[in-house]
Parts: C-alpha cells; sequence; structure tokens
C-alpha cells in the first residue's frame, strides 16, 4: 500500500473521511501531483490539526499541540530564533533526560542533527502544525531574553545624562536601536493596541495594552531612558531636542510581513517624556462589518440607514470602544467609484484607498468645522467627520445631511438614546437633529473568551436575573462559560475583543419625541419598543453564544 493510501485509509479510520472523499482527492492528486493532505486541507476535508495528528501516528510519533502544552520556556532557549524558524521546530521540555523538541517535519533529519549537536542533548521529537510552532516560537523567542542582555549592553555603554550631543550619539547606538525594535516588535506579537514607556523616579516602566488591560512587560534601568526616548523621537520625526511640551508624530513599519503604522504621542512628566505609541494594524481599516460582532438583527437595522442616499449616521461611546473602526468598515461597503467620499479626521489613523482624507491642522486654522466647510465645497457624495466636539461642528454636519449627503461621526456618550440631547445641549437646534439624524450606533468592545480553556458551569437564577435575563428566560438558557486562562491566551482566560452594538433608527415617533425634547429615557422606551436591543441585551446573547463571560459584560456595560 502506497503512504498516500495508507494516510488515508487512517483518516477514514478516524472517522476524519469517508472513502468517496478520499477517491475524489486521490483522483485530484494523480491529475495536478500535489500532495494528498494538501489537497485534502484546501477542500477543507480535514483541519490541518487532524492531518497532523493522523501523519504523527503514521510514523509512531506523538502529536502535541503547542498551544495547550506546558511549555518549559528555558527549553525554548536552547536554539536561536534563526534556527527554530528555519527548522519550523522548537524545544518544549523535558522528558526523561531527553529534549522534547515540536517540529512541522520529522523526516527532516539535518534539524534533528542540528539540534542534537547545538543542545548537546538527546532528541525526542513530537509532531505539532507549522502554524502553531510559528506562534510559540513569536511568542518564546521573544524580547523577555534578549531585552536583558542587549538593555545591560546599553546601560553600561553610557552613563545616564542630559547633554543633547550625547543624546544624538546615543540613538546610533546599536544596543538602543536593538531594544527599541524589539519592543515594538513584541507589541505587534502580543497584539498589543498601545505601548506606554513611562518614566520613573529610579527606572523605566514599559507597558502594553492588550485586549483593553495593561501589561508591565519589562524595567529598563533610569540611564537608558533618554537614548530609547530620543530613538523613538528620531524615529517619528518629532524634535528632539524640545522636551517641554507634548509633540506627536508617527512611525511606519513593515513588521513579520505586515504594515504597520505607530502614532506617537509625548507628554512631559516630572521624571522626563513619558512616550504612548497606538499601534495601528493597516489590517483593522479594511475589516468587514461581519468581523466586528454584529449580531444579526443589528447589522439588517445598521445596513437599513448605511444605504440611504442622505442623513447623518453616528456612532457613539467612551475612547477606545472602535467607533473608528465601525466607521472605517461601513465606508469600505459603501465606498465604490460612483461616489466622492471625504474624510476629515484628527489625526488620520488609516490610509485608505479611494477616499480623500484631510487632517485637521489647528495651529494653521484648519479646525473640524473650517475643514467642513471646504469639503462641502467640494461635491461630496459622502463625509466622514472624525468627531463633533463643538457646536460648530455639529450645526455644520446636522445641515450637510440635510443637504442631501450622508454624514458619517462620532460622539462620546453613554448609549444612544443620550445622543440627541447631546446634540441639542451643543446648540444644535431640536428640529434639525430631528431631521437630520437617520441612526445612531452606540458601541463597547468586550473580551472574547479563550476557546481553548473557557469551563462551562451553572451560574445561580439569582445571579442571572441580576446580569438581566428574566426569569422567564433562566430555566431554557444553555451552558454559560467562564475564563480560566491557559498558555494560549498568557494566563487571561481571553483572546481578542468584539464589539457590542445598540442600533438606535430614528422613526417618526422618535423625531417627534426629538422635537419636543423629550428626556433620553423615554427616547430609550420607544425605541426598544421599536425593537431595539440594549448594548446589554447585546451582550447577554453573546454571553449565550458562549462568545464571553456574564462578567466581561458587566464589566463593559453599565
Amino acid at each position: 500500500m502506497s503512504e498516500d493510501n495508507q494516510l488515508g485509509s487512517l483518516l477514514i479510520a478516524r472517522g476524519l473521511l469517508t472513502p468517496e472523499q478520499l477517491d475524489a482527492a486521490l483522483e485530484e492528486q494523480r491529475e495536478t501531483h500535489r500532495s494528498l493532505g494538501r489537497i485534502l486541507i484546501d477542500q477543507g476535508l480535514v483541519t490541518e490539526a487532524g492531518l497532523v495528528s493522523t501523519l504523527a501516528s503514521q510514523l509512531g510519533l506523538d502529536y502535541v499541540d503547542v498551544a495547550d502544552y506546558a511549555v518549559d520556556a528555558s527549553a525554548t532557549t536552547l536554539i536561536s530564533d534563526a534556527l527554530a524558524r528555519r527548522y519550523q521546530a522548537l524545544p518544549i521540555g523535558w522528558q526523561d533526560g531527553r529534549l522534547v523538541v515540536a517540529m512541522a517535519d520529522p523526516s527532516n533529519v539535518f534539524a534533528v542533527d542540528d539540534i542534537r549537536t547545538i543542545t548537546g542533548a538527546e532528541v525526542r521529537m513530537v509532531v505539532s502544525t507549522r502554524a502553531s510552532i510559528v506562534a510559540a516560537i513569536d511568542k518564546y523567542h521573544r524580547l523577555d531574553g534578549d531585552a536583558e542582555s542587549i538593555t545591560a549592553q546599553a546601560s553600561s555603554s553610557f552613563e545616564a545624562e542630559e547633554d543633547l550631543t550625547s543624546v544624538r550619539e546615543v540613538t546610533e547606538d546599536a544596543p538602543i536601536v536593538k531594544l527599541v525594535n524589539l519592543l515594538i516588535t513584541q507589541a505587534v506579537q502580543d497584539r498589543a493596541s498601545d505601548i506606554h514607556i513611562e518614566p520613573g523616579e529610579h527606572d523605566l516602566r514599559v507597558r502594553y495594552r492588550i485586549d483593553g488591560v495593561l501589561h508591565e512587560v519589562m524595567r529598563p534601568p533610569k540611564n537608558i531612558q533618554s537614548g530609547i526616548i530620543s530613538r523613538l523621537k528620531i524615529m517619528a520625526d518629532i524634535n528632539i531636542a524640545e522636551r517641554r511640551v507634548p509633540q506627536d508624530g508617527r512611525i511606519s513599519a513593515t513588521i513579520g510581513g505586515r504594515g504597520v503604522d505607530l502614532r506617537v504621542a509625548t507628554l512631559p512628566t516630572v521624571y522626563g517624556e513619558k512616550v504612548v505609541m497606538r499601534i495601528l494594524d493597516k489590517s483593522t481599516a479594511l475589516l468587514r462589518l461581519d468581523d466586528l460582532g454584529f449580531l444579526a438583527t443589528n447589522r439588517a437595522r445598521f445596513e437599513s440607514a448605511y444605504r440611504q442616499p442622505y442623513g447623518t449616521i453616528l456612532v457613539t461611546g467612551p475612547t477606545g470602544s472602535g467607533k473608528s473602526t465601525t466607521l472605517y468598515a461601513t465606508l469600505n461597503i459603501v465606498n465604490d467609484e460612483s461616489k466622492n467620499v471625504i474624510t476629515v479626521e484628527d489625526p488620520v489613523e488609516y490610509r485608505l484607498p479611494g477616499i480623500n482624507q484631510v487632517q485637521v491642522n489647528t495651529k494653521a486654522g484648519l479646525t473640524f468645522a473650517a475643514a467642513l466647510r471646504s469639503i462641502l465645497r467640494s461635491d461630496p457624495d459622502i463625509v466622514l467627520v472624525g468627531e463633533i466636539r463643538d457646536r460648530e461642528t455639529a450645526t455644520i454636519a446636522v445641515e450637510a445631511a440635510l443637504t442631501g449627503h450622508l454624514v458619517l461621526s462620532t460622539l462620546h456618550t453613554n448609549d444612544a438614546a443620550s445622543t440627541p440631547t447631546r446634540l441639542v445641549e451643543m446648540g444644535v437646534e431640536p428640529f434639525l437633529v430631528a431631521s437630520a439624524l437617520d441612526c445612531i450606533v452606540a458601541q463597547r468592545l468586550a473580551r472574547r473568551l479563550c476557546p481553548k480553556c473557557r469551563q462551562g458551569y451553572q451560574p445561580t437564577t439569582s445571579e442571572l436575573v441580576a446580569a438581566g435575563w428574566g426569569e422567564d428566560e433562566v430555566d431554557d438558557l444553555p451552558e454559560v462559560f467562564r475564563p480560566v486562562g491557559c498558555q494560549a491566551c498568557g494566563k487571561t482566560g481571553f483572546h481578542g475583543r468584539f464589539a457590542l452594538h445598540e442600533v438606535l433608527l430614528v422613526t417618526e415617533d422618535i423625531e417627534r419625541l426629538i422635537v419636543e425634547r423629550g428626556h433620553s429615557e423615554d427616547l430609550k422606551k420607544v425605541a426598544i419598543a421599536q425593537g431595539m436591543l440594549t448594548l446589554r441585551q447585546a451582550g447577554l446573547s453573546q454571553v449565550r453564544a458562549g462568545l464571553t463571560s456574564v462578567e466581561e459584560i458587566l464589566r463593559v456595560v453599565a
């Protein structure tokens, strides 16, 4: 029996494939001469993990999911990052005096010999998927070890100084350059949204914001503070001699084959300049609405608004709740060659193809209001205003919607129903607000439970009722999950985030309430009666679907 037929028989025996599917795949293999495994994966007949574990048993080896394995971090350092990536192999621990090495291709005898020679240890091979090994290499061959030696090098290479000439020399110093590059690369690999570099009295603190929560990653010595900060300021094209006022700039880089922009902001503190870098992953700007976590009913309600030729759509929520991402995803849908789309933003975070983007420049007199007036003379079909901050911008945006433009913008309010009241309080006439508003989307970001370690449990009826479920709903509730924490999610129990939405459509009844200056609670009651799901209800739907926990929803939704 050939190796492929033997593999096929094993897959059938494991119930991963039917004989008919195997025959069709073998037929395609005869025509295309591609490997059987690749054909089965491309056709979606087996997963890579299923195939690799079957191949492992065919070779008489064990299959290991590295993401679930209790990896010994000291073992991973026994071979270099370059070697691990070249051979797609990683030492993950010890067993009976032998080094356990996870490999994507265990038939590579050269790799096994090299690892045995370099480590001086007997090797026991286990098989894992290529993707999980690469993820583990990214995770364990990280700044922890390298940064210590680089920081020590950088620290010993110069004394603490405030002299500008030596700062310029320091910025070209290789250890500092390498350390800064490591900090940025690791932040991207860890899915961080922000890097905080904070001077203290005796040292420097570096923290990453991951899934909305800050984690400390290292504390370099105080004497390399000026070197790190000056290096970042040079990369961001910021004046390194000016330390008394806040400044901002931008860095563009390619990390792991992916284009990443960093928005850099400096802030003078009593112990020196704090630097915050917002990581702007360009792929975020190309997200589809379906990727953002819209429930089907909310998605349908929102679509009815952005398909209109004119009107105002407002996305509201606190800072960092994903408002801009939702607007960009909407722009990607409505933008086509027949439309003139212009945005005015402060700052322009993501550069979008086929869209005219204007950056606010307050020093030069180009405010949101001034830019918006100019935009309306440029024959736009769709206008995106980064944020409505004052009466003037609000009035022009509302009037633009009434004169036949589709206007998209953001506003800081707690929920959808309080948004019209906020605009009226800003000084926009209630009848203008009522006529121009089409749709208001309030949103929050909730953390997604790690699918590998989430744990099902049965909460008490009182807990469920306190969370917001009705007593009649509690009985037919499916299993509810809570976070545990594993290697894959960095022991947090969560991996990634999704958005919760509250979509309020401005109907005639709601228009009437706005004109009468009705209370936001009255608006909310009418909207709920007309089918609006509140943020809490949307969150509980995602708990029901097993996507997040009750505690997480209560954390992000009042």
